[in-house]
């Protein structure tokens, strides 16, 4: 039988809270943060494993640990075994190889391994096989976009259990950053999931529902849904610990109202440096900018991506929606042109925090947000 989240997760406190591990965003001080306060952190990997190495060392100094199996309410110490690293890892399967990542993780021992983005959802079978038998205090989680995923994933090789994942992470449309092309909200997403895993056997697979969660009110949806868990993204941008490439981009989510026109889903986005490597089912959300609009107004990718480089030697590195002289001067270089990764929820994303306080925040107004509801019935 799978574990239950707080099977695989002991330090956590209810309801378990996670931030998503955004490549070259969360890293380690932002994992120790959101662990310490009884959540899952998590760092995101992209392909420098210097870099990952870098962050999985910070995370672990940064995280007083006790082996004891005492009471978690004390926000220093993290108080669970001391066979696992209490943070996660995201693994972009795509462009990384499982032999160049291993020796990182099997030095660290990272509770959880977040598995995305596979050219074919069978890659994850090899993947969650090989994470198992080399990492076997370790859960591998998988994320999806639909349900159709999930059974096919959840299920991995019939003849083999350690091709099955330890929970899914069923990412709605409403996601910043990179997800399926074709997906729903996790209104429809995550019960209709539930649904189909029951009806072949699997209800005991835990799931956590990410995409438009930002404050207490989508998590305790989420968790009406049937989520065993929540993970956040774009709320946590605006969390101190988290690394942006300028603060110009902190600012354009802080000020972002309004995600349903604010942001838009397009593969333009990973069209604007060069050409896509993602994936086909895949596409990206970000903030709309002048080169999503330029694109669509017809503007050939060729010049799109000019005006992006151009825009990218600006002060404000391309991220500001204001020009300064140098844009001015070159006229179509104006604007905000590089991608600012965030998703429906950014309107709901207002001020600068310490990333533990959104934690205990969303934590603690889950229970109020569902006494609130159930007074409203």
């Amino acid at each position: 039988m799978p574990r239950t989240l707080k099977e695989q997760l002991p330090w956590t406190q209810s309801p378990i809270i996670a931030n998503a591990p955004m490549g070259g965003f969360a890293g380690g001080a932002l994992a120790a943060a959101v662990t310490a306060a009884g959540g899952l952190g998590q760092i995101g990997a992209v392909v420098d494993m210097g870099e990952l190495e870098r962050e999985l060392t910070l995370a672990q100094k940064s995280l007083p640990r006790s082996k004891s199996n005492g009471d978690t309410s004390n926000n220093n110490t993290i108080s669970c075994s001391s066979t696992t690293l209490p943070i996660g890892v995201g693994l972009l399967t795509f462009i990384l190889k499982l032999e160049s990542v291993l020796p990182l993780l099997q030095r660290f021992q990272p509770s959880v391994i977040w598995l995305f983005a596979a050219s074919e959802l069978n890659d994850y079978t090899t993947w969650t096989r090989s994470l198992h038998a080399a990492l076997p205090h370790s859960s591998i989680w998988i994320q999806v976009g639909s349900a159709s995923a999930a059974l096919t994933v959840a299920r991995g090789d019939a003849s083999d259990a350690s091709t099955q994942p330890d929970a899914l992470v069923l990412q709605g449309s409403d996601a910043g950053g990179h997800g399926f092309e074709h997906s729903a909200s996790i209104v429809s997403l995550v019960p209709e999931t539930l649904d189909l895993l029951a009806a072949h056997g699997l209800s005991a697979l835990p799931v956590l529902a990410a995409g438009g969660i930002a404050d207490a009110r989508g998590a305790a949806a989420a968790f009406a849904l049937g989520a065993a868990g929540v993970v956040l993204g774009t709320r946590f941008l605006a969390a101190r610990e988290t690394i942006v490439p300028h603060e110009a981009y902190r600012d354009a989510v802080l000020s972002a109202k309004d995600g349903s026109t604010s942001t838009v889903r397009s593969k333009v986005f990973d069209n604007v440096k060069g050409p896509n490597i993602w994936p086909g089912e895949y596409d990206g959300r970000s903030l709309v900018t002048r080169s999503y609009t330029d694109f669509v107004d017809g503007v050939d990718i060729g010049v799109v991506r000019e005006r992006h480089a151009d825009a990218a030697k600006r002060a404000d590195a391309g991220f500001a929606d204001t020009t300064d002289g140098e844009a001015k001067s070159s006229g179509n270089g104006a604007g905000r042109r590089a991608n600012v990764w965030a998703g429906a929820s950014v309107g709901l994303v207002n001020e600068l925090q310490d990333a533990g306080d959104v934690v205990r925040e969303v934590r603690k107004g889950v229970d109020e947000a569902l006494k609130a509801a159930r007074a409203r019935l």
